[in-house]
């Protein structure tokens, strides 16, 4: 991992990109990293664009600021690649994960001037397989952890089996379904 990595989601109100953001700085925090897991505050509704980010570093975060310049982004629903400029910044040694079923070539005309890597994920399939239920968050979580390589999948899991036994303590049915999106997210990458 490099010494710093920082992340901006996109997503709508109510599909959890806020959460993830804030799950992924949590599981990075509980493996001795210094993080940061924010969003970005306007108008929020359900359904309207939002935008979190996460700092992930080995060594302690001096700037406290939006995230200009991501090495990666992930975007949790692809139509606000219609409306939002969702690769502004994002580096080109970096990477885009897209939760989609279209092809990389529609999704890179979509995206015309940026040229590094695009990933694709189905989270709505993934999400409906394990959980019976549309959450795209929890998979786009494990996607993301995959390809930027923040910690090892096997820690990741480990830290999340924790999270969510935690964050689900009245509801212990549903760890189960999210423990098998991820993982199923993993795989897919």
């Amino acid at each position: 991992m490099k010494d710093l990595i920082e992340i901006r989601w996109h997503g709508r109100g109510g599909q959890g990109a806020k959460t993830a953001s804030l799950l992924l700085a949590d599981a990075a925090f509980n493996t001795g990293k210094y993080i940061q897991g924010f969003p970005e505050y306007g108008p929020e509704r359900m359904g309207a664009p939002i935008t979190a980010y996460n700092r992930i570093s080995t060594n302690p975060i001096r700037v406290h600021s939006n995230i200009y310049e991501p090495d990666y982004v992930v975007v949790v629903d692809d139509s606000l690649i219609d409306c939002v400029d969702v690769t502004a910044g994002l580096k080109q040694d970096g990477a885009i994960l897209v939760n989609t079923t279209q092809d990389i070539s529609q999704l890179k005309e979509k995206l015309k001037h940026y040229t590094g890597k695009i990933y694709t994920l189905d989270a709505r399939k993934i999400s409906m397989d394990a959980l019976g239920r549309y959450f795209p968050n929890t998979p786009m979580l494990a996607g993301i952890v995959k390809i930027s390589g923040i910690m090892p999948e096997d820690e990741f899991l480990q830290c999340m089996t924790a999270s969510f036994q935690h964050k689900f303590a009245k509801k212990p049915e549903v760890i189960e379904g999210n423990m098998k999106a991820l993982k199923m997210a993993l795989q897919a990458i």
